[in-house]
């Protein structure tokens, strides 16, 4: 290449190109991960709060994501850099005509037994162009510093500005649940993501300036033959390493969801981890070498297959051991890839291979292995498997390895062996009562564990022990022995039959995740007694007969179907109305083989609306209604959009004068009293506030704990509540009611938390 000899002030813009170029793909990588959370957070109230909708615009992102870099690598025939800018600016404003960001009304309301094609379509008319435009932007902008730069030390090295395009990404993500949701509404958020899309547009056109004076390259003259092609083998493990955290990522926060609650402040850090290990990954010199990478993995992993199939309260702990071993796995994956790049010109190829991985990993999760497993094996599966991409010695293994492993394979293999033994001589069952069966096994799971850890250097006898310990965890781990499991986009629900000699026998029982959500007993004499929250103890079976005695008939609805307890409620009298969005509830609720509330118990028929609450409801009669109860659960959560001061305001139209409204709050990790609380008040609605202990000498499944508060649009409607000593009015609070337009669930961990230590 020929040497150009610049002027003083030319040296000057020469040296800050390379800040340049940072700060453009900085800018626009932070856009491309804001822009996730919060246009999930759009369309989430459509889809009832699930973590699904989470995963499948996951897969969104990455598809378009791949369309972005597909448009990049096409782009690059054109020879001009100019006119690859042209074209991309151009292309930048027509992507502007969909801004501000919403959500398109073009294809009305979702079905909800076919919510996938639904919300894929609706992403790509909402913010497919603009974000597609945007994605293309970090491959672009390297690949044009390596043309720019030609013949200068960073030149040859374009992918550290991808460096600077992950922490973009992990910034913002980390900025979005600090800082933003808690401070800024939607459609602030909406606006603000505008103006940051034009004042990246002006950088741009900024940097464009810039480039034809830094040595004067616009145009395309190799200065050395184009290195060889990418070989089909090497394509082939690029794709897997860029699948495979793209996976986990997806599993790690179905897992995390599932027991916490749908939303994006925990979405986000599975997401802002992966964009990490890819800061870390390609760096010049990396915070974190290989070597400790391989260590850390092996540590997490078994820790990981030793607990993943077993539930604990201590959920901040296994929490963090998730996202440990994610992140560690992530950054192997991400590390070996980084170790394979192959030379800046075939760098929008290498893009291309990426993105298309994970594509195929995020689309395993989100779509395929939810038709396929009938519960969430995908995360576990995939941990398992990754393990093969561990170091492979080439020389025989000594027979200390064998010994390990057959040790190892031997343990894991004793712990469901061992509750066979016990299932069938209750005096050795017995014998474990006092130290604990659970606890037993999960120390002969560490051994297997450490047993796995010293032979890590093995990939394939590592993956085998560690595999053998994964089915091992999910054998003692799954609870009951269950009859039934089914999965749908909204989650897996699984139907067991469980022992109550108080109440008479065998016992139905609904999960949803890891929360039990409905229980039924089958001896006749107790299978009409509502159980567990809806018990005649429970703030929602006090609601319900107090309601009833007013007047000999009651306009009831119930929002969240579960077991169908509340039918039992129901008198010839009444009419009853279930909303819930999954139809696969409904059909289990419904099927007598498996509970009898709505066919056997209730007196006279049931109607049930399929749809999401806030939809449904909208098309009911105003002032209808005696009895609102508010009781739909995403596992441990209420979806937020149904705790809003819209969602309430439109719960109390429908209300008859007196007429009540019944939030069921009862979960492990959030405070959604306090801004329901505000909601009403603001509102100028009456509102009641009980928690209710179960009694320690009831039956297992008879009643259970339950938090609830009830809400009226007058004060007449709570009179005789409030003459019921166990509803009281709660202090007044500061806290900020929610609306459709603002949410913060990360001050509701928090004050849970704050209020577990206190």
């Amino acid at each position: 290449m020929t040497e150009h000899i610049l002027s003083p002030a030319h040296r000057r813009i020469d040296a800050i190109t390379p800040a340049a170029f940072a700060v453009a793909v900085f800018t626009s990588a932070s856009l491309v991960f804001v822009v996730q959370p919060m246009t999930t957070k759009l369309v989430l109230p459509l889809l009832g709060g699930s973590p699904s909708v989470w995963n499948t615009a996951m897969v969104f992102f990455q598809a378009a994501l791949l369309a972005g870099y597909l448009y990049a690598h096409l782009l690059q025939r054109i020879p001009s850099i100019r006119l690859q800018a042209t074209v991309h600016l151009i292309l930048l404003a027509a992507a502007a005509l969909f801004l501000p960001l919403s959500i398109t009304q073009a294809l009305g309301d979702p079905d909800p037994s076919a919510p996938i094609g639904w919300l894929l379509g609706a992403l790509a008319l909402s913010v497919g162009a603009p974000f597609a435009v945007l994605s293309a932007t970090a491959p672009l902008l390297q690949a044009w510093y390596a043309r720019v730069r030609a013949g200068r030390p960073d030149g040859a090295n374009p992918y550290v500005l991808y460096a600077a395009s992950n922490l973009g990404s992990f910034l913002a993500l980390l900025a979005y649940p600090a800082l933003i949701e808690p401070l800024a509404s939607l459609s602030g958020q909406r606006w603000g993501w505008t103006v940051g899309y034009g004042v990246f547009a002006a950088i741009l056109v900024g940097l464009l300036t810039l480039m034809p004076r830094t040595g004067g390259v616009v145009q395309a003259r190799p200065t050395k033959e184009r290195s060889p092609p990418i070989p089909w083998r090497r394509k082939a493990v690029l794709v897997l390493l860029a699948a495979a955290p793209s996976s986990l990522m997806l599993g790690v926060t179905t897992h995390l969801s599932t027991d916490v609650a749908s939303a994006p402040f925990l979405w986000v850090a599975p997401l802002a981890l992966y964009l990490l290990t890819f800061v870390i990954a390609f760096q010049a010199k990396p915070w974190i070498p290989l070597s400790i990478t391989l260590l850390a993995q092996a540590t997490f992993t078994v820790m990981i297959a030793a607990l993943v199939g077993m539930t604990t309260g201590q959920w901040l702990t296994l929490l963090g051991l998730h996202l440990l071993g994610f992140f560690f796995t992530a950054l192997m994956c991400h590390q070996q890839m980084a170790a394979r790049r192959p030379a800046p010109d075939r760098l929008t190829e290498f893009y291309l291979l990426l993105s298309l991985g994970g594509v195929l990993g995020g689309a395993f999760t989100a779509l395929i292995a939810p038709v396929v497993f009938e519960t969430v094996l995908e995360y576990p599966l995939v941990m398992v498997l990754v393990c093969l991409a561990r170091p492979w010695l080439g020389d025989r293994p000594t027979k200390r390895t064998v010994w390990l492993m057959t040790a190892g394979l031997m343990l894991a293999a004793f712990v469901p062996l061992l509750f066979e033994m016990l299932r069938y001589d209750p005096p050795l069952r017995a014998a474990f009562s006092d130290f604990g069966l659970t606890t037993t096994a999960q120390i002969i799971l560490g051994v297997a564990a450490l047993c796995a850890f010293l032979i890590r250097d093995r990939a394939l006898m590592f993956t085998a022990v560690v595999a053998a310990m994964t089915l091992s965890a999910h054998y003692i781990g799954r609870g009951y022995d269950w009859s039934l499991t089914e999965r749908s986009f909204f989650g897996v629900m699984r139907v067991a039959a469980t022992a109550d000699p108080k109440m008479g026998g065998d016992i139905h029982v609904l999960m949803h995740g890891t929360t039990l959500h409905g229980a039924q007993a089958r001896n006749p004499d107790f299978a009409c007694a509502p159980t567990m929250y809806y018990a005649q103890t429970t703030p929602l079976g006090q609601a319900a007969e107090l309601i009833q005695a007013r007047s000999p008939g009651a306009v009831i609805g119930i929002v969240g179907q579960g077991s169908g307890a509340m039918a039992a409620y129901k008198r010839a009298s009444d009419q009853m109305s279930f909303f819930e969005i999954d139809p696969m509830v409904d059909r289990l609720s419904r099927d007598p083989k498996w509970f009898t509330f709505i066919s056997d118990c209730a007196d006279g028929p049931i109607r049930t609306v399929l749809g999401d609450a806030r939809l449904t409801l909208n098309r009911e009669a105003p002032g209808s209604y005696d009895l609102l109860v508010i009781d739909a659960f995403s596992s441990d959560a209420v979806p937020t959009h149904l705790l809003t001061r819209e969602a309430i305001e439109g719960y109390l139209k429908l209300l008859k004068p007196t007429g009540v409204i019944v939030l069921h709050l009862s979960n492990r990790n959030l405070d959604i009293t306090l801004p329901a609380v505000a909601a009403a008040r603001e509102l100028g609605a009456a509102e009641l506030h009980q928690v209710y202990i179960e009694h320690p000498e009831a039956a297992l499944m008879a009643e259970a704990s339950t938090e609830a508060l009830v809400i009226s649009p007058t004060a007449e409607g709570l009179a005789d509540f409030r003459a019921d000593g166990r509803w009281r009015k709660l202090a007044p609070t500061e806290v900020r009611p929610w609306t459709d337009d603002y949410v913060n669930l990360f001050g509701a961990v928090m004050r849970s938390m704050q209020a577990r230590a206190g």
